[in-house]
């Protein structure tokens, strides 16, 4: 797999589309981070480290609803292995005037948008969520 946020992204929207009500994916610290920016934010319940059924560690996410239409409308991988995003503190991009957040790899962590400004770090922009 060449792009396993990309995946893991659109493992979470087709589910969504669908309204299941769970998702499983392969695990990775990586993953994991990205999933505790969503599970803070309020677009997913959480999630959960499981083992999947080939033996190999894998994460369970629990979907969040509002009157039956899905937390999450949009989300965009920014960041690809082909073409890296880098931003500095001050060019960081806000999704819909602030409603949307950004997710972004910093030296201190990933985070949303908000907290790399308030931490006034940059680093790569990994995907914008709505």
């Amino acid at each position: 797999m060449n792009d396993p946020i990309g995946d893991m992204l659109t493992r979470i929207r087709n589910a969504a589309m669908r309204g299941k009500s769970t998702v499983s994916c392969p695990a990775s610290k990586l993953r994991c981070w990205v999933l505790d920016v969503l599970a803070d934010e309020g677009y997913i319940r959480g999630y959960e480290k499981t083992t999947g059924a080939n033996g190999h560690p894998a994460l369970e996410i629990s979907l969040k609803y509002f009157e039956g239409a899905p937390a999450i409308r949009e989300m965009k991988r920014v960041s690809t292995p082909g073409r890296r995003v880098y931003m500095g503190v001050k060019d960081i991009p806000s999704v819909r005037q602030g409603l949307g957040v950004s997710i972004v790899s910093t030296p201190m962590g990933v985070m949303s948008d908000a907290s790399a400004r308030a931490a006034n770090v940059g680093g790569e922009v990994l995907c914008t969520v709505f």
